[in-house]
């Protein structure tokens, strides 16, 4: 292809910044980065924010190359056709390439009362909204936690440590992403926190009120706050847009990454879906899709022939409060194994993650085009949003 090429990236989360600031190197591409935020979200650190010990945001500045066009808003249809992006503030965006990376949320889990009265932790947003009523709430009141996967464990031993009395109603297994043996530190770590653990049979939400929530052995929980964990969904734009996606809106990719409608469309992070690959929604999936769907562009404007995407997990590795945490080791597959390390060490391991990834994300900046202060030179801003502070705790930016 000659001449200046423009690629937009939809979206600006793990996978959206890192295939922006790669792209962002090639000489003859221009990008512009499309997120409805004018901060860069730590989503792996919104249980913190929950509870006041990070503010969970960055600056884009901080993170995304000074070549990156950053436009803060958000896309609403990409028309395939004639390769351009409709925004809701009016605009519309043209492109040669689009990375498709608009991340994922909190699920509608069909359960009467839920969209009601549950708080959410899976986006800034909610998360602040929930930290308000966390603040607002008598320290005596009571919280549960709905869904016993990683975000819920995270957040109700984070809560918990608080000296708030918690109750985590799992469903069917404590930890079910975990290894059998690295679920007994888990346990053991929440029960010295207090934390009541319903799981089993008859451990099922059915409703949730303002009270608490009832399972479906006719149990009821009583709980001032309930915050629901379970489930993720994906933004409907693909789907909006005609473009095929799976059961669960992720727009279908082959293993290059590339819609299978439109070779100019390449996914990257948890709206994407390989349907003979798949991977797991995670932050860790995200940093390396972002790069290889660059990769994927970068190849196709030079002529080439993609290669397929090559994902490497190490584990998974959750902070459990302040003070202590889990690392769950696995194949490169992502097939968990029974070696974990848990206590203080396990705590550490989860913030140098976090660490390094940011680290990660900045590295990437540098390289991607001096630094410039994307707030102000965007196209467009949302209302100003309050500042955010981060609370200092024993370990600093802690896990």
């Amino acid at each position: 292809m000659n001449g200046n090429v423009q690629v937009v990236v939809v979206g600006g989360g793990y996978g959206g910044v890192t295939a922006a600031n790669r792209l962002a190197r090639r000489d003859g591409v221009s990008v512009t980065l499309v997120n409805p935020r004018p901060e860069f979200v730590e989503r792996i650190r919104l249980h913190q924010l929950a509870t006041g010990s990070d503010d969970a945001v960055e600056s884009f500045g901080e993170v995304l190359g000074g070549n990156v066009r950053l436009v803060v808003d958000t896309a609403t249809r990409i028309d395939a056709a004639e390769r351009r992006v409709s925004l809701a503030g009016g605009d519309t965006l043209s492109y040669d390439y689009l990375v498709y990376a608009v991340g994922s949320g909190a699920a509608d889990p069909g359960v009467p009362g839920a969209a009601e009265f549950a708080h959410w932790v899976s986006d800034l947003e909610g998360a602040e909204r929930l930290r308000s009523v966390l603040d607002a709430a008598p320290a005596s009141a009571s919280v549960t936690v709905v869904g016993a996967g990683p975000t819920g464990l995270e957040t109700a031993a984070e809560v918990a440590e608080t000296g708030r009395k918690v109750t985590l109603v799992c469903g069917n297994v404590l930890g079910p992403s975990l290894h059998a043996r690295v679920r007994r530190p888990v346990a053991r770590r929440l029960a010295r926190l207090g934390v009541t653990v319903l799981e089993g049979p008859g451990a099922q939400v059915t409703e949730v009120t303002g009270e608490g929530v009832r399972l479906d052995d006719g149990r009821e929980v009583v709980g001032a706050v309930t915050i629901w964990t379970a489930g993720f969904r994906v933004p409907d734009l693909a789907a909006h847009s005609g473009l095929r996606t799976d059961s669960a809106g992720r727009l279908l990719t082959d293993t290059t990454l590339t819609s299978l409608d439109d070779e100019r469309i390449v996914a990257a992070g948890d709206a994407g879906a390989m349907p003979d690959h798949p991977f797991r929604m995670s932050c860790q999936a995200a940093v390396q899709m972002g790069p290889a769907a660059a990769d994927t562009i970068l190849r196709r404007i030079a002529g080439k022939t993609p290669a397929s995407v090559r994902m490497f997990f190490a584990g998974q590795c959750l902070s459990l409060g302040r003070r202590e945490g889990v690392t769950q080791f696995s194949y490169p597959n992502d097939k968990v194994n029974a070696i974990g390390i848990s206590g203080r060490t396990g705590a550490g391991v989860k913030e140098i993650a976090c660490r390094f990834t940011l680290g990660k994300l900045v590295s990437g900046a540098r390289k991607a085009g001096p630094r410039t202060a994307h707030g102000d030179d965007t196209d467009r801003l949302e209302t100003p949003r309050p500042e955010h502070r981060t609370t200092p705790s024993d370990t600093g930016r802690a896990a």
